[in-house]
């Protein structure tokens, strides 16, 4: 093969487009035309050539009146690139090979807890009925750790609320989610529309990343509430309020989840206007435009609308 010949030194440092060079000066026998189907000049061309036989240590071409015709050494040497060249070429336009009925890729998904219960059994359902292959890692992911998750690579594609974000993740609304007062009837009074000195007369159970007190009505809409406990996650919720005299304010679609569990608990209108923050669906640029990657993001969007 050419490159078994070529000087050590030489090949480390060769630039690989002067073999497109050689071999498009070799079909057109010339330079003036090789430079046309290049969108280079004549000069650009010969320096390419010049080099290259510097770097192969022979000659390459030979003139032979007006034409540039190929010696033994460069008919070797053509002879080697050619189908590498062709190779690479397909290699680079060739379309995306993905077909989710036989991939096995894995895709790794960033859920944050008040997306997992609604989004991703049907989206489970959905690979085990079109992707039967294809595999989900999810993690846990939160409006604080979502960002470090992304660009970690821990994950490829998230579905939480988010504040800034880093630069090399894209971001779509997926939805906005509203809240409604959750509770166990048999145990609260509280009626489908409370007053907020009815709501605030409750004792409540909110879900806390920071590990405290304090929600999104205290820290937006500067109420206080009688809180008894809080959690890390919304799985808590339902266990926590049935059969006890706990609210909770949650997402609606985390209520339509556990009331499908528990259809005595009951739900109620928030006596404070809040407006439902968007729940977004992450990317990381890096691979948005890998075939598996895509697959899994338009499979929840169609969930999140079919469910809106």
């Amino acid at each position: 093969m050419f490159m078994e010949h070529m000087n050590t030194d030489s090949t480390r440092n060769l630039d690989l487009n002067l073999l497109r060079v050689f071999v498009v000066v070799a079909d057109a026998g010339s330079v003036t035309e090789a430079a046309k189907h290049l969108y280079l000049t004549q000069p650009a061309v010969s320096a390419a050539l010049k080099r290259l036989r510097e770097a192969v240590g022979a000659r390459l071409f030979a003139r032979q009146g007006r034409r540039l015709v190929l010696t033994s050494r460069g008919e070797a040497l053509l002879t080697d690139v050619r189908p590498h060249l062709r190779a690479l070429l397909d290699a680079a336009f060739a379309p995306s090979r993905f077909d989710p009925a036989t991939s096995e890729r894995t895709v790794r998904l960033g859920l944050a807890d008040s997306t997992v219960a609604w989004l991703l059994a049907p989206l489970l359902r959905i690979l085990e009925r079109d992707a039967p292959n294809l595999r989900v890692v999810v993690l846990p992911v939160q409006f604080r750790s979502v960002g470090a998750a992304m660009l970690s690579g821990r994950v490829d594609l998230a579905v939480t609320v988010a504040d800034d974000l880093p630069a090399g993740v894209s971001r779509r609304t997926l939805y906005h989610g509203n809240f409604v007062c959750l509770y166990d009837p048999a145990h609260v009074r509280l009626g489908r529309r409370p007053t907020l000195e009815r709501y605030l007369a409750q004792r409540h159970v909110i879900v806390s990343y920071n590990g405290d007190l304090r929600g999104i009505l205290e820290d937006i809409f500067g109420v206080t509430r009688q809180v008894r406990c809080s959690v890390a996650s919304f799985d808590a919720i339902g266990p926590v309020v049935d059969g006890s005299q706990l609210v909770a304010t949650v997402p609606a679609r985390v209520a339509d989840t556990i009331l499908a569990l528990r259809p005595h608990l009951a739900t109620a209108r928030v006596p404070v206007r809040m407006q439902g923050t968007p729940v977004e669906l992450l990317a990381r640029r890096a691979v948005e435009d890998d075939p598996a990657v895509r697959y899994v993001r338009d499979r929840l969007f169609e969930i999140a609308e079919a469910d809106a």
